[in-house]
């Protein structure tokens, strides 16, 4: 078994790498090009959104923005932001953080343009609901070639959606620190085969509900689990204030470090931060204009101002705190922690030593209601190759995952969403750049621009 994970990880880091350049170029460059044509207005509007969240609109299709924002938060603000911040630390050092942050400013106006063409270009199926998402915005807005791009993003999805990263690192996080074996010594491997078939099961109970089930439980969930991470981690901040400072100015000054150690030179440093930046909000990727184009929204650029809250929340907010306190506590210069673990250390050091237990409760939260959320999106790409009527059965794929992610190693994990996240971020940015054009007049119609 071993030597088979071995040549799967292997073929993986082989494709990952041009593969990441390619998105690098999308996604930093796309971004920048779509900040200059918006004036960057977009970010300049950031409190609009926030007055936006609540606001109803009269429609009675779809879902509200709030729920639409915490479905796409479910999703995002989860393991990604508390493993994949001590992943791409323990890769990259803790200069990362800052390319996290940069990708995270651009990843909001792109966030912006693609949830404003997520309720710009989208249809209603035969029982008065929306479909959209890129698949949709890329066959309504480009005639000619729109749809190969639409099938390139969805085939892609049916990967990338998969709970590969949530389940695998959520076990792992029982196995380390409730430690079952102490209870019941049937080897570690048995006790993953167990956790994920609960978690398999708590799942089903709500994605086979359909989007309504999947919202109603994210929009309690999410809100609460937010606040309890911020208040955790701004008191574990405060009661190490003194070397705060210190620890901004060495993630500034090894985010230009030249020198540095991370394979790939400092472009291997800067991609490290892309990468988990991007898996960290999505942004580009095209999962959230799923959520977003359920909204009531009536107007896309409003849709868009909410939408582009996200990144804002999950890589500037969350990131921040699960990076400083990594930094802080030393956790990532021990080269055998990575992923969970590494988190989990550095809460249990910080936190009169049983950090790590507090954190698996939240972990708990964060991790099973992106297991809900992430199915919707396997759904729709599944619904779109098909038809909207078959678009459930992939559920039935996506738990079967639950199980299999489980027992997977880390490394080929992280691979198997890098490759699938860089697959959907190439059409859907391509399709966001070419139908730019919808977005601006709108703005210039409301004098934005």
């Amino acid at each position: 078994m071993n030597g088979l994970f071995d040549s799967i990880e292997t073929f993986i880091n082989q494709i990952i790498v041009p593969l990441n350049w390619i998105m690098l170029f999308l996604i930093i460059g796309g971004g920048i090009y779509l900040t200059i044509i918006s004036r960057a207005n977009p970010l300049l509007k950031i409190s609009n959104g926030f007055n936006l969240l609540l606001k109803k609109d009269d429609s009675n299709i779809g879902i509200s923005r709030f729920q639409a924002l915490s479905a796409v938060l479910a999703a995002t603000v989860g393991l990604g932001n508390i493993s994949g911040v001590s992943i791409a630390i323990h890769q990259g050092g803790p200069g990362v953080l800052f390319w996290m942050w940069i990708t995270a400013l651009i990843g909001a106006t792109i966030k912006f343009f693609s949830c404003s063409l997520a309720v710009s270009l989208r249809k209603k199926d035969k029982n008065g609901e929306f479909l959209a998402g890129p698949m949709y915005y890329m066959t309504l807005g480009i005639k000619k070639w729109g749809r190969p791009l639409a099938i390139w993003f969805s085939i892609a999805g049916l990967i990338g959606v998969l709970p590969a990263f949530t389940a695998n690192q959520l076990t792992q996080s029982y196995i380390d620190v409730l430690n079952p074996n102490a209870l019941l010594n049937i080897g570690e491997g048995n006790w993953k085969l167990i956790i994920g078939i609960i978690f398999t099961i708590l799942t089903s109970f709500v994605i086979f509900g359909g989007l309504k089930s999947i919202v109603s439980v994210t929009s309690s969930l999410v809100p609460v689990m937010v606040i309890l991470y911020f208040i955790l981690g701004l008191f574990i901040l405060i009661s190490n204030a003194s070397v705060v400072p210190s620890t901004f100015a060495l993630i500034f000054s090894e985010a230009f470090n030249f020198n540095t150690m991370v394979q790939g030179g400092f472009w291997g440093l800067v991609l490290i931060g892309i990468r988990r930046a991007v898996f960290s909000s999505e942004s580009g990727v095209g999962l959230a204009p799923i959520y977003h184009g359920q909204s009531t929204s009536k107007k896309g650029t409003d849709e868009g101002l909410v939408g582009m809250l996200g990144p804002i929340l999950d890589t500037i907010l969350v990131c921040t705190i699960t990076g400083l306190i990594i930094i802080i506590s030393g956790a990532y210069l021990e080269s055998d922690l990575n992923g969970i673990v590494l988190s989990l250390e550095a809460f249990r050091l910080l936190f009169f030593g049983f950090g790590d237990y507090i954190l698996i409760i939240m972990i708990s939260i964060f991790g099973i209601s992106t297991l809900f959320t992430y199915s919707y999106y396997g759904v729709k790409c599944y619904g779109f190759l098909t038809s909207p009527e078959k678009g459930k059965h992939y559920n039935y794929v996506y738990i079967a995952a639950i199980i299999i992610s489980s027992i997977l190693t880390v490394e080929i994990v992280i691979g198997l969403i890098d490759v699938a996240f860089a697959l959907m971020a190439i059409p859907n940015m391509i399709a966001i750049i070419c139908l730019a054009k919808i977005v601006t007049k709108e703005m210039k119609s409301r004098s934005w621009i």
